[in-house]
Formats: C-alpha cells, sequence, structure tokens
C-alpha cells in the first residue's frame, strides 16, 4: 500500500507519545465492554432465546474480518492518526471527508447519552438532579482528556481492568453454579433447551438478533486511534488484530452463554441488567449495587473515550482542511485541547437537549447517529478492498498484515454489514434510526459539496 501520512498538515502541532503498552494492552481488551453488554443484551436474549448465542458468535466474526481489514490498512499506513483516514485512501476526499466527521458525530451524540446513563446510576446513591450529576461528570472527563493523553490512558487502563475482572468472576461464579457445584439443586445447563427449545422463536429470530447485538460491540477500533498516541503503533495493532476474536468470545459469548445456563431465558427483562438477575438467581448477595457498580465503570469508561475519539478524530479533520485549523493546534502536554473542548461543549449541549426536550431533540439525536457506525465500517471495508486492488496492481509487496482469504472474506464483511443494514430496515424498532442515519449521512455528503465549492471557488 502507498503510505498516507497527515503529518504534513499538522507538522508543527505533533500529538504524544504518551500511552504505554499496558495502555493500549487494556484499552485493546476492555474496549469493546459497554452498557451495551451488561443491560443491551437483555434486548437480544428476549428476542432470540438461548440461541443467542449464535447471533454473538455471528456478530463477532463479522466485527473481527472488520478489524482485520483495519489492522491491515494500519500496518501498512502507520502515518495515519484516525482510521476514518483510510476510506480518504481508498475512496477519495469525499470519503474521508464524510466518514470523519460522521465518525466524529457518532461519538459526539455517545457523550451525553453516556453522561445521562451514568448520571441515572448515581442518583440511587447520590440525591442530585440528574442533571447536575450529568454536568459534574461531563466536567470531570474533560479535565481528564486535558491533563494528557496519559491520563486518558490511565483512566481507561482502571475502568477496562475492572470491567475485566468483573466479567470473567461472573464466569467463573456462573460455572460453577451452571454445572451444580454451588447450585444446591444441581446443574442448571438444561435452561439452554428445557424452556420451548433452543431456538424457541426459530433461526430468522436469531440472524434478527444480529441487528441488536453489533452496536454492543461496536468501539475495537478506537486501539487504532489510540496507538497513534502509543511508542510502537504498529505493534499495537497487530495486537488488536490478533486478540480481538478471543475477547468476544471469552467476553460475549462466554458470558452471555453463562446467563442463559444459569436461568430461564424468559425470565430476562428487555432493559433490565441479565447479569443482575442471574447473580440474584445464584443468591451472590447485593447483586444489585454490584452490577450497578460494574454499568457505571462500563458508562464511565464510554465517556471517557468518547470524549477522547471525538478529540482525536476532530484534530486529524482539522490537519486535513476538513475542519477549522485552528483544532490542529495543541497545548504544552501535546493534547488538542480545542479540539476536546468542542466535543465537551457539544456533550454539554446534548445533555441539555435530554433534560429540556427527551423526546423530541434527544431522541432526534440518537436516531440519527444509531446506524452511523455500520455505514462507517462499509466504508472503511470498500476502502480496504480498492487500497489492496491498487497495491497489487502496482506490484508493491505483500501487506505485512494481510486480510485473510482476500478478496472472498473482505465480500463477506461487505455483505455481512448490507445485510445488516437491510434488517434494520425490516425491524419496526430499528427502521427509524436506520432512515435517520441515512439522513446524516446525505448531510455529510451535502456538507462536503459545499466545502468543496467554496475551496474552488476561493
Amino acid at each position: 500500500m502507498t503510505a498516507l501520512s497527515d503529518a504534513e498538515h499538522a507538522r508543527a502541532h505533533e500529538l504524544s507519545r504518551a500511552l504505554r503498552p499496558r495502555h493500549v494492552f487494556m484499552i485493546t481488551i476492555g474496549g469493546i465492554i459497554g452498557a451495551g453488554l451488561f443491560v443491551g443484551s437483555s434486548v437480544a436474549i428476549s428476542a432470540a432465546g438461548p440461541a443467542v448465542i449464535i447471533s454473538y458468535m455471528l456478530t463477532g466474526l463479522l466485527i473481527f474480518l472488520i478489524m482485520r481489514m483495519l489492522g491491515e490498512m494500519a500496518v501498512g499506513m502507520p502515518g495515519v492518526r484516525s482510521f476514518t483516514e483510510f476510506a480518504r485512501a481508498g475512496l477519495g476526499n469525499w470519503a474521508g471527508f464524510s466518514v470523519g466527521w460522521l465518525y466524529w458525530y457518532f461519538w459526539v451524540v455517545v457523550v451525553p447519552v453516556e453522561a445521562i446513563a451514568g448520571a441515572t446510576i448515581l442518583q440511587n446513591w447520590i440525591p442530585l438532579p440528574n442533571w447536575q450529576i450529568g454536568g459534574a461528570l461531563m466536567a470531570l472527563m474533560t479535565a481528564v482528556n486535558l491533563m494528557s493523553a496519559r491520563s486518558f490512558g490511565e483512566f481507561e487502563f482502571w475502568f477496562s481492568s475492572i470491567k475485566v475482572a468483573a466479567i470473567i468472576s461472573f464466569i467463573l461464579v456462573a460455572a460453577s453454579y451452571a454445572f451444580g457445584f454451588t447450585s444446591g439443586t444441581g446443574p442448571t445447563v438444561s435452561n439452554l433447551y428445557i424452556h420451548n427449545g433452543f431456538a424457541p422463536l426459530g433461526f430468522l429470530a436469531v440472524l434478527a438478533a444480529v441487528t441488536t447485538v453489533i452496536f454492543s460491540m461496536m468501539g475495537a477500533e478506537i486501539v487504532t486511534i489510540a496507538a497513534a498516541e502509543a511508542a510502537e503503533p504498529a505493534r499495537a495493532v497487530a495486537r488488536m488484530t490478533s486478540t480481538v476474536i478471543s475477547r468476544i468470545m471469552l467476553f460475549y459469548v462466554g458470558s452471555i452463554l453463562m446467563v442463559v445456563c444459569v436461568m430461564p431465558w424468559n425470565l430476562v427483562k428487555p432493559g433490565q441488567s441479565p447479569f443482575s438477575d442471574a447473580l440474584a438467581v445464584m443468591h451472590v448477595p447485593w447483586a444489585k449495587n454490584i452490577m450497578s457498580v460494574i454499568i457505571l465503570t462500563a458508562v464511565l469508561s464510554c465517556l471517557n473515550s468518547s470524549f477522547y475519539i471525538a478529540s482525536r478524530v476532530l484534530f486529524v479533520l482539522g490537519g486535513r482542511g476538513d475542519a477549522p485549523g485552528w483544532l490542529v493546534k495543541t497545548n504544552a502536554r501535546l493534547v488538542p485541547a480545542r479540539s476536546v473542548l468542542l466535543a465537551s461543549a457539544a456533550g454539554f449541549a446534548g445533555v441539555l437537549a435530554a433534560i429540556v426536550s427527551p423526546g423530541v431533540v434527544f431522541a432526534f439525536l440518537v436516531n440519527s447517529c444509531g446506524a452511523l457506525i455500520l455505514f462507517v465500517y462499509l466504508a472503511i471495508a470498500i476502502s480496504q478492498v480498492r487500497l489492496r486492488r491498487r497495491a497489487q496492481q502496482q506490484g508493491a509487496a505483500p501487506p505485512a498484515l494481510p486480510m485473510w482469504g482476500f478478496p472472498w472474506l473482505s465480500y463477506l464483511a461487505i455483505a455481512g454489514i448490507i445485510a445488516v443494514l437491510i434488517a434494520m430496515a425490516f425491524t419496526p424498532a430499528m427502521a427509524s434510526q436506520l432512515w435517520v442515519s441515512v439522513l446524516s449521512v446525505v448531510v455529510a455528503l451535502l456538507a462536503y459539496l459545499v466545502v468543496r465549492w467554496r475551496r474552488l471557488s476561493s
């Protein structure tokens, strides 16, 4: 591949190399573990029954293929600071502009969503209004991300450590119960099939559940952004692509398998943590409080990462001339402070919208980015195919970290993403998210045309 570097656009405003290997390692391991696993999995279990583990395996395979394609491009183009720039390399400036801004918008909307979620949990212990707690969380994470990349990495290291330790502990405790060692009534593994079968709602429901499951696995790609501030970016990305499947199998498939082994699937309540319910079934003391702390950790981790990602993507857009140039300026600690503050301002606006107009403005914001990550992944997958084809035509050496089974597995990933988008269109609960997200894509493309016209006419 031809190296594409944005260093020439921001040579005077370099980012730090403050992230240590342990930071990147834990970001890699814990990046995909969020509230979507601890709470959102209840919707998928209710929709597919015990066979939801197949939904998680299919989704994990799709994410695995996408991450491998990202790995190939990241190692082949080490100068790229944000994976969204691979779309520019493969498809042109229009793709770099639109994918970058759409990805930024996605995470900027996630910021207030996570802040409000964290505030709702903390209200159980802190008797303050939701907006005050949400604002305090926003201020805290803004400060963390303004200090240094290392402060972000340190917070994420401990957040991820707690999440990983919690899931491993849950799997061990639940396995002991499911196999009859601690249940008192014998093994409960039969919960997998005694309640109307393994796939009580049919295998079409298993496939449809992928549309719910896939959003809980988003975020694995953030390590390709964090790697830009690591001492050994290529090694960090290579490690990410080689471990992502094991993380998915252990943390997602393993933990959900234990949930449906411990308790009947039809007792899982959508919107309520199935992990908390499973702990209660196993008579674990303080089960609800334990899960509240773990879910809060996952929420704060996502909030922390959202700030980091949004600021770095904006930094790259500024370096490319697709955002105001003043966003590229870094402070004494080599942090793009203005990009962080802009992401913070957008996040505070989202929190305000959630308080003033939760059913209209905030609901529209959430729906407008519901499927954006899928469009971003689709653009990245298509870019990988084009870049690899171009390299082959130019007689370049094979990539150092090649996508397996090229081009067929790349085509499979593209087909999988398109299939999920089509499934969303025919799923009543998700159709509105898809079409409003399509509107966001159209707005981004129109914005590019306006920017391009102004450049040409100036």
